[in-house]
């Protein structure tokens, strides 16, 4: 995966064979993937490469996160049940998803029409950043490391996988993931980890 954040906008992410070609997803929304990443840059967010995608914090958190695939792209937010969306126009990534979570776009022509709305929703998962609030955790659920559920919130692919695991599986990767002192060592070992998860087994599987 890329490691420097121009890579993405010029050659792909770096996850499949389409990377560098003309077939990258990320060449035929080029000009709409530019038109979000000044956005986001203009509304003074700290720009960084996570999961192979652009990445953007405000104090610390992350706020929301680029990505392409052939049908569209879009711009993903963290900790999205604490977005009002009032216009209404986020979407969820999938039917496990929990909260609407994204602006997609269809045309790359759509950004800038749809740039003050935007600007609104990230200035205002800014303020929540800036305040220090997070959604309310389900106490039914598995509580996930930190690292893994932003993970999730950027792969769809990825989050889908997941849930469909058993939550003994589940368990075994939220075990194995709590078990790594450092922050920088989970993510490289959820990175390890997303091809397994795609197979359906659990982190102990062969």
């Amino acid at each position: 995966m890329i490691t420097e954040i121009d890579d993405f906008f010029s050659l792909g992410c770096g996850r499949c064979e389409r990377f560098a070609t003309a077939d990258c997803s990320t060449r035929q929304w080029a000009s709409g993937l530019l038109a979000l990443r000044h956005l986001c840059v203009d509304s003074k967010l700290v720009e960084t490469v996570k999961w192979g995608h652009p990445c953007y914090m405000h104090k610390d958190r992350n706020i929301a996160i680029i990505g392409a695939v052939r049908g569209d792209f879009r711009l993903s937010f963290f900790n999205a049940a604490l977005l009002q969306d009032a216009d209404g126009v986020l979407e969820r990534q999938g039917p496990n998803t929990k909260h609407p979570d994204m602006f997609r776009f269809t045309d790359n022509a759509q950004v800038t029409a749809m740039a003050p709305t935007i600007r609104r929703y990230l200035a205002e998962a800014m303020g929540y950043a800036e305040a220090g609030l997070k959604p309310a955790k389900d106490t039914s659920e598995i509580e996930l490391p930190d690292e893994l559920a932003e993970a999730l919130d950027a792969d769809a692919e990825l989050a889908e996988a997941f849930a469909s695991l058993t939550p003994g599986r589940q368990r075994s990767y939220v075990i194995h993931l709590n078990s790594a002192k450092q922050s920088a060592t989970r993510v490289a070992r959820i990175v390890a980890f997303r091809g397994r998860i795609l197979a359906g087994k659990g982190a102990l599987e062969r």
